[in-house]
């Protein structure tokens, strides 16, 4: 269900949310639609330049994310069903998009939301026991007040509920400026919601830049589909037979009329 796929009611919860209220949540929080409203008016919203720590406990500025998209997920370290198999997700469908895409095209944070407890240790032992090893992909602790700021600005909705916290189930894609691009909702998605998005951002700003390689890249890009046979990203070189077959034309109609042009009688 819609309720059940936006909103995971956390840790030892075994109900789903969809038997919470329609309205309000058992601590009054809003709802699911609420919630989701929230998150869509944060597309179009420009990030503050916040200061948080990474898992070494090293001061981390979120200006050093911009100039590639940016993924944001939140957790809480202390669940064990649904922040662990969220991102076990992602971790699944951030490598397949850094296949198709490139290893080092967009960085991954991942944020605790559960100050004072989400410390950078707290954080270190979630990222290890998730498995995740990927260079461009940072957990961050931060305090309470950056907390809330930067949940606000991306449109992350959080509250706490006798058996942990119910929150809603959402990547948030930035761009290069920090922008809010998309938001991309549940435990398990479809590869292309989130892979496209990042084609889309990293083709935008390869058409601003106007060089060569920048030309090459967007080429690479579009040249990339999604196959769900394979569940992956594939070339699909019919584009470049579509491209070498136009530049035939082209060449053989310069051709003609070069010759066509030499050979008129000239006047004497």
């Amino acid at each position: 269900m819609l309720r059940t796929a936006l909103i995971a009611t956390l840790c030892s919860a075994s109900i789903s949310v969809a038997a919470t209220a329609t309205t309000q949540s058992e601590s009054g929080a809003p709802a699911m639609e609420r919630a989701l409203a929230v998150s869509q008016a944060a597309i179009g919203a420009r990030t503050g330049q916040h200061v948080m720590r990474d898992s070494l406990q090293r001061e981390v500025r979120l200006e050093k994310y911009r100039g590639k998209p940016l993924l944001v997920s939140f957790v809480y370290t202390g669940c064990f069903q649904v922040c662990p198999v969220t991102t076990r997700f992602l971790a699944t469908s951030v490598a397949a998009a850094r296949s198709a895409l490139g290893a080092d095209s967009f960085n991954v944070i991942t944020v605790g939301f559960n100050q004072p407890f989400d410390t950078p240790e707290a954080m270190a032992a979630f990222a290890h026991q998730s498995g995740i090893k990927d260079a461009h992909w940072d957990f961050l602790s931060t305090n309470k007040g950056t907390l809330e700021t930067f949940a606000r600005e991306l449109g992350f909705t959080y509250y706490p509920t006798p058996k942990g916290f119910d929150h809603i189930t959402q990547v948030s894609i930035l761009d290069a400026e920090g922008v809010v691009y998309r938001q991309v909702y549940g435990e398990l998605f479809e590869l292309p919601l989130l892979a496209d998005a990042i084609k889309d951002l990293l083709s935008g700003q390869a058409s601003r830049a106007g060089g060569i390689d920048s030309v090459w890249t967007k080429v690479k890009l579009f040249c990339t589909v999604y196959d769900p046979n394979s569940g992956g990203y594939r070339v699909n070189y019919s584009l470049f037979v579509e491209i070498f077959a136009g530049l035939s034309i082209l060449v053989s109609i310069a051709w003609f009329l070069i010759r066509e042009y030499r050979q008129r009688p000239r006047a004497v």
